[in-house]
């Protein structure tokens, strides 16, 4: 069996899936339910689109619904505002890069269930997470990236709070 690496995210990260799986349980499901009720009283049900929307979409919910509780379940909730060494990149952290363009990016390592690239939040196990992780200012890491390797320097390193 394949080794199971820690399931790590932040206190927000945590709330936000909570909050996904009450809506979906709460919210969503009953009228899914409400809405597949109604129409298989409507008689023939192979044609009936609300009732194979319904249904399909009730699969999908619950499926959703596994995922999270799985997720949240193996969660191991890590506040970064706690890290000890706070001059090191290490989960959690808001860490500032500069390629040899000089081009400067900011990223937030966050859990891989959190991670959004649009708003520079990056997955704990994403490959520059992986570089990037104890690195302090000014060391020089390289990332194996599909375009090929590229270094960074760290030029920042924040914790919130």
């Amino acid at each position: 069996m394949a080794e199971q690496r820690p399931n790590y995210i932040t206190p927000a990260g945590y709330a936000a899936m909570g909050e996904e799986y009450r809506q979906l349980l709460e919210v969503e499901r009953p009228a899914i339910v409400e809405v597949v009720s109604w129409a298989a009283g409507n008689g023939d049900r192979s044609e009936n689109g609300d009732y194979l929307y319904g249904r399909k979409r009730m699969r999908e919910i619950d499926r959703r619904l596994a995922f999270l509780a799985r997720r949240m379940k193996a969660a191991q909730v890590v506040n970064p505002a706690d890290q000890p060494d706070k001059a090191r990149v290490f989960f959690g952290c808001t860490v500032t890069i500069a390629d040899e363009n000089d081009n400067h990016r900011t990223l937030t390592l966050v859990g891989d269930d959190e991670a959004d690239a649009g708003e520079g939040k990056v997955g704990w196990n994403a490959p520059i997470a992986r570089a990037l992780r104890g690195a302090s200012v000014g060391d020089v890491r390289r990332v194996a990236l599909p375009s090929g390797e590229k270094e960074y320097e760290v030029m920042e390193v924040g914790y919130p709070g």
